[in-house]
């Protein structure tokens, strides 16, 4: 599974993608810090159009160049040569088209084409419904499926496993079907 955070709001969200978001200037000359959501992180940078969360909606930003820097990226934004200027970016998330992200091989799905799919458990030749992923997670050793708002209520933490835990993904139906004891 590839990497990108499906989170995505505003009136341009059913056409965007959240990838990452501006955390912190970076020295004096209008440079910041991204928080990088694509797998490998310097993966956001090949995006050409960026747009920019904003309390009225998103608004398209230019970037200019961008880098690493130790464990994180630095980027600057065109026309941004100050500190103060580039502090106004701060605290935003990065979007980008759909449409620009990268086909992907059969049986891999972005994490937003997971989040709103119905899972339903397959245990034991019960069948259970546990509700909705309402996001994803990562944990390092595999990423997880959050999954809230089955009849019992309760949230569930399903490791993403496909062939293991995760039987079936039909994003025409919006299902998930997992081999998971409710009891879980």
């Amino acid at each position: 599974m590839t990497s990108v955070n499906p989170e995505s709001s505003g009136s341009k969200s059913a056409d965007l993608v959240t990838v990452g978001r501006i955390t912190a200037v970076y020295g004096v000359r209008g440079w910041v810090k991204v928080h990088s959501f694509t797998e490998p992180m310097d993966n956001i940078l090949q995006f050409a159009d960026w747009w920019l969360q904003s309390p009225s909606g998103w608004e398209p930003l230019q970037v200019d160049g961008g880098k690493r820097h130790g464990k994180g990226l630095i980027v600057h934004i065109e026309g941004v040569d100050d500190r103060d200027l580039a502090a106004q970016y701060c605290q935003r998330d990065i979007a980008v088209r759909r449409s620009e992200l990268p086909s992907l091989e059969a049986g891999e799905f972005y994490w937003h084409q997971l989040e709103g799919l119905r899972v339903i458990s397959r245990f034991d030749g019960r069948e259970c419904d546990f509700g909705c992923v309402v996001r994803m997670m990562e944990t390092g050793a595999n990423d997880v499926l959050v999954v809230r708002g089955g009849k019992d209520g309760r949230e569930r933490l399903i490791p993403y496993l496909p062939g293991e835990f995760i039987s079936d993904i039909d994003l025409e139906a919006g299902v998930i079907t997992v081999n998971w004891d409710p009891e879980f």
